[in-house]
């Protein structure tokens, strides 16, 4: 599987696994099951009730429909970049600066679903996947975006070696704040939060830190604390 190495706006380099287009194509398929499951929860509603007006199965059908249209935006909006079917295959959507998509990004990449999936069932996005190598369709070409893979966490686990440019330069010198007690929580919580996906715990981690520092950045989570933990080793060093 590939990987790409994500600058972010601080110079800092951090590599992340692609995920693959097999991946893509099972989480989509888990999606359309929820889906085909909503639909059908209700049509058997309807059947049980025995509703015969016209109004309610119209309305009815405009849930369904909306719910199949915006199913995309919503969830990867609400949900950190990942649908039920992304989660499910341990995926997510993330920019390549590093920092998290704005609502903007999520809107170019639902606009382009109508090119990129909805063209040749999907054939256009498999195309430009593979070809530029980079894990975007054309969605995430317009928005600066790609899909990667969360599970090598697992195995290397959450702080495998990162990369840096040669005339890496610290970026957040409030790092040098932080007691080594304080290090080794950070570390211990972000492997955590990274194995069991729990974003929120990332979050108020990243809170507190930028708390106890007074930084202030609009990095992802993950990559506040990966360049903390980075800046801070080599400061002690140093």
């Amino acid at each position: 599987m590939s990987t790409i190495r994500v600058q972010t706006a601080q110079n800092v380099t951090l590599e992340y696994e692609v995920a693959s287009v097999g991946e893509r194509i099972l989480a989509a398929i888990i999606d359309y099951l929820i889906l085909g499951a909503w639909a059908l929860l209700w049509i058997l509603l309807i059947a049980a009730l025995g509703a015969k007006n016209n109004t309610l199965y119209v309305l009815i059908g405009v849930v369904v429909g909306a719910t199949y249209v915006f199913y995309d935006l919503l969830c990867e909006l609400f949900f950190n970049g990942q649908s039920l079917g992304k989660k499910a295959r341990d995926i997510k959507v993330m920019r390549l600066d590093g920092t998290k998509p704005t609502l903007g990004d999520y809107l170019l990449r639902w606009i382009l679903r109508i090119v990129d999936i909805s063209t040749m069932n999907g054939l256009v996005a498999v195309i430009v996947i593979l070809v530029n190598g980079r894990g975007q369709r054309l969605g995430d070409l317009a928005a600066g975006t790609t899909v990667i893979s969360t599970r090598q966490r697992q195995s290397g686990g959450p702080l495998a070696p990162a990369f840096t440019s040669p005339d890496y330069m610290v970026v957040f010198p409030q790092a040098a704040q932080l007691q080594d007690h304080d290090v080794a929580t950070i570390r211990q919580l972000l492997h955590k939060g990274l194995e069991h996906e729990n974003y929120t715990l990332l979050n108020e981690v990243a809170t507190k830190v930028k708390y106890l520092t007074g930084i202030q950045t609009q990095l992802s989570d993950e990559a506040f604390l990966r360049t903390v933990l980075r800046d801070h080793a080599h400061l002690a060093a140093s």
